[in-house]
């Protein structure tokens, strides 16, 4: 069973089945009930046309369940609209219904947790880290979200900024998680950017393009992580770094700067630096300022912890870090890394123990585990 094909024909099928007039909930049930089939019936018989397969299937479990529900009883004269098997149009809808799930009667934040669970593949635990709340929570916000919308005509989208954050959390959790969904969040936002004329749609791309040209240096043979400083520079894609610079500074000429291109800027100047040491951290200070006064995230002023304590010191990293809420996830492994860089290995050690037994990934949690490992060895000779 291909399941990187069925993840990629789901938001497809999706938007069939919501242009022609099954409410969100109900279509995204259809779906899932058709995927279920999938995984029973093609191991023994593939079909012809997986997309036209799985559009029939959804649309018949979709008018099933119409029938079956006493209060929608109005659509069982859907049943003659019923699509004949057959092939189905060679269309990307993905891009649309991302623009569709960011509905107007749903917050931001709210569309944003939605379409990462309808459209993205991303798990409710993978999508609570991202936003640093705890998964029982999200679960509630993605189900109030569905009722939300359910019943809704899906005929006004949302907002760019709405489907950029969607797009911008795709492409993390595909680029640091465990499902490889950075490759289609570039897809998207290229697609985008093709049709949209917005800085930080270019911002954004940019960002992406300069992240995933370091990803083959991201890893060692055996899977472990490889942390900036240490990657093999001569294994970034200099045609995506290339790619991304031009991109970016074509945006941020029109003086329009906004948080994606101010990310974009930062891994700039990292891509920028032929070796570690010659990364020029007092500009990346200053664009984190920036990033500071447009979005004042947590995370946003972890970064900027870690860059002060490269461009000014250790201590001064600290006393940036004491500023920040303890409980801020990765705190805690950056407080190890200044407190290394400052000499004091026993604390930094402590720090590492304590900040692998917190991370959210086994490979996060290896390398951290690998570094506590190195200062007790150092300290115990």
């Amino acid at each position: 069973m291909d399941e990187v094909l069925l993840r990629s024909l789901t938001p497809s099928v999706l938007a069939v089945l919501v242009r022609r007039g099954a409410d969100f909930a109900a279509a995204e049930d259809a779906v899932q009930d058709a995927l279920i089939e999938a995984v029973r019936v093609w191991p023994a018989a593939p079909p012809r046309d997986p997309k036209g397969w799985l559009v029939t299937v959804a649309w018949r479990k979709f008018l099933d369940a119409a029938r079956a529900d006493a209060a929608r009883r109005r659509r069982e004269d859907l049943v003659d609209e019923e699509p004949a098997p057959g092939l189905a149009p060679a269309v990307d809808d993905t891009l649309q219904l991302y623009f569709l799930c960011a509905h107007p009667s749903l917050t931001p934040s709210s569309a944003v947790a939605l379409t990462l669970r309808a459209v993205g593949g991303l798990t409710t635990r993978q999508i609570a880290r991202a936003y640093l709340v705890p998964e029982a929570t999200m679960a509630q916000r993605i189900s109030r979200a569905k009722r939300t919308v359910s019943g809704v005509r899906f005929d006004r989208p949302g907002d760019v900024a709405t489907v950029l954050r969607v797009l911008y959390l795709v492409f993390n959790e595909g680029y640091s998680g465990d499902v490889d969904l950075a490759a289609e969040a570039i897809r998207l936002t290229r697609q985008l950017a093709a049709v949209i004329d917005h800085p930080e749609v270019a911002g954004l791309l940019a960002l992406m393009l300069l992240h995933h040209a370091r990803r083959a240096a991201r890893t060692a043979p055996d899977g472990s992580l490889v942390p900036l400083a240490e990657q093999d520079r001569g294994r970034w894609n200099t045609a995506l770094i290339a790619e991304g610079v031009e991109i970016l500074q074509a945006a941020l000429a029109r003086d329009r700067l906004g948080e994606f291109q101010a990310q974009a800027a930062v891994a700039a100047l990292h891509a920028d630096a032929p070796t570690a040491e010659e990364t020029d951290w007092v500009q990346i200070v200053e664009w984190y300022d920036e990033l500071t006064r447009l979005t004042d995230s947590p995370v946003v002023r972890l970064n900027r912890a870690v860059a002060v304590g490269e461009a000014d010191g250790p201590r001064a990293g600290l006393a940036a870090l004491a500023e920040l809420d303890a409980s801020l996830p990765r705190r805690t492994a950056v407080a190890a890394y200044l407190h290394e860089r400052d000499g004091d290995l026993a604390t930094a050690a402590r720090l590492y123990a304590e900040a692998a037994r917190k991370a959210p990934d086994l490979a996060e949690r290896d390398h951290l585990t690998r570094q506590a490992a190195r200062l007790n060895t150092r300290l115990r000779r």
